[in-house]
This record gives structure tokens, sequence and C-alpha cells, in this order.
């Protein structure tokens, strides 16, 4: 290959230089240079300059091609020894040629010599006029044939030189023989400067830039090896007018989003400081094109628009495609929701705490200069069920044990389908559901048991919500009416005072009762709290007959069952034995053990053909007669356990008869109280026995007649004291 083929390389690598993206630079190899030694480009000839090949990097190896007009070899050495005049270039295995470097070995008396070479812009430079032998005793240097400087030394110091087409001179004095002036002067010589780095070239990525597009603008260019350590500052500009990133050390500069209005001629300047040279690129014109929005697409989050009521809904309007300033608008059902415009291909519609009026079809539209719609989202919100209302339906204004009792549970909020529960109590009576929402109904069967608080409970899935509580007073009809006559000793006789005792044992109070004789009304009384009710009167003979009791809770009233009362006799005083036939009644009364020993009084004074003078014989006594008109025994209706009867409870004292020394012993029979009238005597008696004393039977005299009467009856008689009824009487 010929240097002249060499310099043609040179040139493309230039243009290589020029034309490469400032990121594909460190791709094209760079250029190889040249270092004399000594560094004079000139010199005498006989005389040898040796020139070093240099590459970056320098620790490559290879083989060296060198060239030397137009002849070309290589060597393995980075040095060669060179004596004729002429262009010289060298490369390595990985750089380009080197710029030519001319090296002149004159014959001439006198030459102008320079260093360092290479020059660079800005370098500082010495020029020597040197004589091929001798001395100098003074040397006068031009420029363009102008004096430059006159110096008695051999060598001036030119400052920060410029590439420019002067040439240097100079003229030689010294004494010759016999000390005669002599004069030389040296062929003019143009100085070999580089450039420090090349005019820089703007660049621009993407080369042709869309609206809204990110863009890099890179001032290129590139120092030499040499020169590497040079700092160089870089700015940019827009039709006139800096950017506002300024001057700094970086190559590069970007604009984050480009604008319609960021079309423009744009050029850089690299600038070193140090040396003040200044280069400018050529001017670039950079037109910004527009992207129309394409492919407009709406997202919800949350992913598939379903919704629970108070939650947040995001819309989510996207463009695949589109620059510049885009504005989205959103709309549900045909109506604009709202509006954005900004540089994004991506916006958000924030609906806070969505309700149930938020649900419906949504789109929204992008445009930058022509309106696009995107798809169509379903949203749907589901609304949290309401605090339920409970409603009571009775068939009457009070509620009555057997009504059928409607309960209806409404929420007036929810999203169907709405699940119902109902409770008495925190006790569930039973479920229903309303699939299309509203409220739902449960009927319900009252019992005596269905008093109290009522509730509902009513959940779509989304957690539940309970009612008020609802109270509910169901009334029980009276039934069970017991009637019991009650007479102050065993005897009612005329002018003596009768309570007559009504009870129900079911029914709700108040209770009302009505006593009646023979149909006829006696008298009323009212037990607010429950329970029975007394009436009294005297025993006249007209009260005799029939008798009931109605009692009457403000539901259909009851009447007991007919009670037949006989007084038979006039008024007497009552003195002397128990007759026989108030036996049945203290059955009742005291119980089996008491009735026993009376009967065995009894039997004794039959055998003594005893009875009281003036008095009716035993055969002869009437004693009031309580009868029912049914075959239901009187114990499963009698509640002797309520006060009103355990107060009237008779104490049976037998008398001394007259003409007789036998005097019967006292008899008491107690029941315990009971502060609870309510409660049955059979359970009153659970918890208490009554308690029973008996007094053993004394004789009244000594006398002989009496004393066998006397042992016989000891004989009969035995001390008992507090002896328990059995539990079999009682529960009889």
């Amino acid at each position: 290959m010929s240097c002249e083929t060499g310099l043609v390389l040179a040139l493309l690598w230039l243009m290589l230089l020029y034309l490469a993206p400032a990121k594909g630079e460190s791709e094209i190899p760079p250029r190889a240079f040249l270092l004399l030694h000594p560094s004079w480009s000139t010199t005498f000839q006989g005389e040898s300059v040796k020139l070093t090949c240099m590459a970056v990097p320098s620790s490559e190896k290879g083989p060296i091609t060198w060239c030397h007009n137009d002849n070309v070899w290589k060597t393995t050495s980075e040095e060669i020894q060179i004596n004729d005049s002429g262009y010289y270039q060298c490369k390595t295995q990985r750089s380009h040629f080197s710029e030519p470097v001319h090296v002149e070995f004159s014959s001439d008396e006198v030459i102008l010599q320079v260093s360092p070479h290479p020059i660079f812009e800005g370098d500082d430079v010495f020029l020597k006029c040197q004589r091929k032998s001798g001395q100098l005793n003074k040397a006068i240097y031009y420029k363009d044939g102008k004096i430059l400087q006159s110096n008695y030394l051999d060598t001036i110091k030119l400052l920060s030189v410029s590439r420019d087409s002067s040439k240097y001179s100079c003229t030689a004095f010294w004494k010759a023989m016999l000390n005669i002036p002599w004069s030389k002067a040296s062929k003019p010589l143009k100085l070999q400067v580089q450039e420090l780095f090349l005019p820089p070239v703007l660049k621009l990525s993407p080369r042709q830039p869309n609206e809204g597009d990110p863009v890099t603008l890179t001032c290129g260019t590139r120092l030499p090896p040499q020169k590497s350590h040079v700092q160089l500052r870089f700015c940019f500009f827009k039709d006139g007018q800096r950017l506002e990133s300024g001057c700094n050390s970086s190559q590069e500069i970007q604009i984050p989003t480009m604008r319609l209005e960021d079309s423009g001629s744009y050029w850089c300047q690299a600038e070193a400081v140090a040396y003040k040279i200044i280069k400018s690129s050529s001017r670039l014109k950079i037109d910004v094109l527009r992207i129309p929005v394409s492919d407009v697409n709406l997202e919800t989050r949350p992913p598939g628009g379903q919704l629970i009521e108070g939650e947040n809904l995001v819309l989510i309007c996207s463009v695949a495609k589109g620059t510049g300033t885009i504005t989205f608008s959103w709309h549900k059902d045909g109506t604009r929701v709202s509006k954005k415009t900004q540089k994004s291909l991506l916006a958000e519609l924030l609906i806070p705490t969505v309700k149930m009026q938020d649900a419906g079809r949504y789109y929204c539209v992008a445009d930058n200069g022509g309106p696009i719609l995107s798809n169509r989202k379903e949203v749907t919100v589901r609304g949290l069920v309401s605090r339920p209302v409970l409603i009571l339906r009775t068939p009457r204004h009070q509620a009555v044990v057997g009504d059928v009792v409607q309960f209806h549970c409404e929420a007036s909020k929810g999203s169907p389908p709405i699940w119902y529960q109902f409770y008495h109590e925190d006790v569930t009576l039973g479920n229903s559901s309303a699939p299309n929402g509203g409220g739902a109904s449960f009927n319900f069967s009252l019992t005596e048991e269905g008093s109290g608080n009522y509730s509902c409970d009513a959940n779509n899935g989304l957690g539940p919500q309970s009612s008020d509580r609802v109270s509910l007073k169901v009334i029980v009809p009276v039934s069970d009416i017991v009637l019991s006559l009650r007479a102050p000793e065993t005897e009612a006789m005329v002018g003596d005072e009768v309570e007559i005792y009504c009870e129900a044992l079911k029914g709700s109070p108040p209770i009302l009762y009505q006593f009646y004789h023979e149909d006829m009304v006696l008298g009323n009384s009212l037990a607010p709290m429950g329970g029975g009710a007394s009436f009294k009167f005297v025993v006249t003979t007209d009260h005799a007959g029939n008798y009931s009791c109605e009692a009457d809770n403000g539901l259909e009233p009851q009447r007991s069952e007919v009670m037949t009362f006989d007084i038979t006799g006039p008024r007497r005083k009552r003195a002397g034995l128990i007759s026989a036939g108030v036996t049945g009644g203290l059955l009742g009364v005291l119980g089996l053990p008491i009735a026993a020993i009376l009967l065995r009084h009894f039997r004794t004074q039959r055998k003594l053909g005893l009875s009281a003078p003036g008095a009716s014989s035993p055969s002869d006594w009437q004693e009031p007669s309580f009868s029912r008109l049914s075959s239901t025994p009187p114990q499963e209706h009698l509640h002797d356990g309520h006060p009103a009867f355990i107060e009237l409870q008779p104490i049976y004292n037998n008398v001394n008869p007259e003409g007789l020394n036998m005097v019967y012993s006292q008899i008491q029979s107690r029941q315990p109280r009971n502060g609870n009238s309510a409660n049955s005597p059979r359970m009153c008696q659970k918890d208490k026995e009554p308690v029973i004393i008996y007094s053993e039977l004394r004789t009244a005299c000594c006398d002989d007649s009496s004393q066998q009467a006397s042992n016989h009856q000891e004989g009969d008689t035995e001390d008992y004291e507090n002896v328990p009824r059995e539990s079999a009487v009682l529960d009889h």
C-alpha cells in the first residue's frame, strides 16, 4: 500500500469520526501518532532522526506498518532510524495511519528548527536558528517576511500557536575568519500545527424524534492521545439561545419529552478553556412529529370492577401510542364523569367511597387531535345491608297463646340476595331469604313461653346486621279454675263467717274473679299479680246451695266446677267431741296418723257410752257437707299451701264432757308459712313437714267407778309429739 493510499484512508477516518454516532466512537479504531527524537522536524543532512510509532492502547503488540512517501514496509519494532527527507506515517495492527509528518534533512548552512513535534493548537513552540557548524552571534526571526524578534540567543518561544498559513524564517549572524561579520538566511518554514480537537458534530438520538419522545443531543469531538488531559466544556443552543442545561463537561444532554414547540435549529460548542479554543458544530434542523393516540384501553382497580359500597374505585385510561398533550375523559352510561389533560400515555381517575349509584358501564376517551374511545367496563357495587327493622304482626291487640304471629324483618339498604334469621332470646326460630332484596317474613305459633325479646339478623354475605329487640308479652288464657269453701271450724253454723277461695291455675295476670251463688253474683276480687282471690260472707240459712266462681283476664272467662254447700240445724254452742263425720275432712287437713288417733278416741267414747248432756248424740250431729258435682278428688284442686288457707287451719280443742272424769287431749296442727302464694302446696311440704303435737289423755278424778274406765282408756292412748306426716298421705 502506498503512502497516498494511506492519506486517503486517513481522510476516510476523519469522515467516519464526523459521521459515526457518539456511542459508536469506541468502535472506530484510533489513529496512531509519530514521535520524533530529537523533536526537530528539520535537521542537517548526515544526521539521523528516530521515529516512534505510538497507538492507544500502548500495550498493543504486533507488526507495525511504515510509510515513507510511496514506500511501505513492516517491522516488528515500534522505532526506526531515518535520514531521508519526506513524509512519514505509521499504523499498528488495530489503529489507523497516523497523520503524515514531514521530516527535512537539509544541506543548507542555516536552518530553522521547530520544537516540539507534533504541534497542537494552543501549544507553545520553540524556534531555533541553527548553523551547520559554528556558533551564532545573533539571529533575527521573521514571520511572513516581517521581523518577529531579534535575539542574541539562538532560540525564541512562540506562545499558543494556531493553525494558519504563516511562514517563519531566520537570519543567522556570526564572524568568519579575520573577524569578518557574516550572515545567512534559512529557508521559510510552515509550522505543522494540528487541531487540538476537531470541530464538534451535533448528533441526535433518535434521529427523528416524535412528540413525547426523550431525546439525547451529543456534541461529538475527540482529543488526540497526547492531549487527553485537556478539559473540554460543551454548550448547546437552539435558535441562537443557549439551552437551560448550560455548559458543562458532559458531551450529552437529554430532553425528557420533546414537544411540537421543541422543533428548531440546534448546534453545540466545544471549548478548551485553558487554551481559549472554541469550536462550534454545524446547525442541525430538528422537526418533532406528532403521533395520534391509538389503542385506548380502560382498566379498573380492583380488577373486574366488583366493589363493596365504601371502597375506592380507580379507573385507568391508557393509550398504546400517542404523543404530546393528551386529554383523557371518563364517561358513565354516556355521561362524562371527569376530564384530565397531561403529557403521558396513562391517566387515572379515583372515585373514593363508592356508592350504589356509582355502578354502571364506564368508558374513557383519549384525544391529542382526534378523540378515540376505549372499551367499556361494567362496574358493580354491592351494598352492605343496613340495620334491619323487625315488625311483629299479631291477629289481635294482645298476643295470646296459640296465635300465629308474623315476624317481618327488612333492611332498607343492601344488595340482594339477603338472608334473614329470626331469634327469640338469642335462640334461633327460623330463617328466610329475599332473593331480590326487600324484607322477609316468618310465621310462629305462640306458646306460653313465647313472651320475651325478639330480634332478627340481615346478611348478604358482606357482614350481618342486627335489629333492635322487640318485646312481646303473650297472654295466657285462664284455665283450671279451682273453688274452695273454707269454714272457721269443722261445722259451718248460721252466723259463721265462711271464705270462698277461687284460683286459676293457669292464666296471665291481672285476673278478675267473680263469685256466684246459684248464678247470682256475690262479689268480685282482683288478683293483680296472679294467683287466687277470696270472698267472705256470714252464713245464713239462705246460703245453702251451689257455689261457683269465674276467672277473667281479658280473654274468654272460665268458670269453676259447681260446689254444693249444705247447712242444717240451728246455731249451737259448739262443745263436745269431734264428730266422726268430720273424720273425712281431717284426713285432708291433719293427715292419716292424726285421724287414726282421733278414731281411737271416738271408739273409746262409744264403748263408754259417753255423751254431752243437752247435746245430740253423735249419730244425730249434723256437719257441713262439701261435695263437688264431678268425680275429681278434692285434693287435686285444694291448695293448702296458700297463705289464706293456712291462716284458716282449724285448731281442735277437746273439752271435758259434762258428768265425765275424762279429758281429751288438745290437738294442734300447724303448717309452716310460705311467702310465695303461687307455689303449689306439695312443693311447700317437700321443704318443711307440718308439726303435730299430741298430749296424753288424763282422768279428771280418782274414784273407783272411773278408775277402771281410766285404766282402760290409758291402755288405749299413747304420747305422740312432732310426728311428721307420711309422704304418701301428702301426695294423696
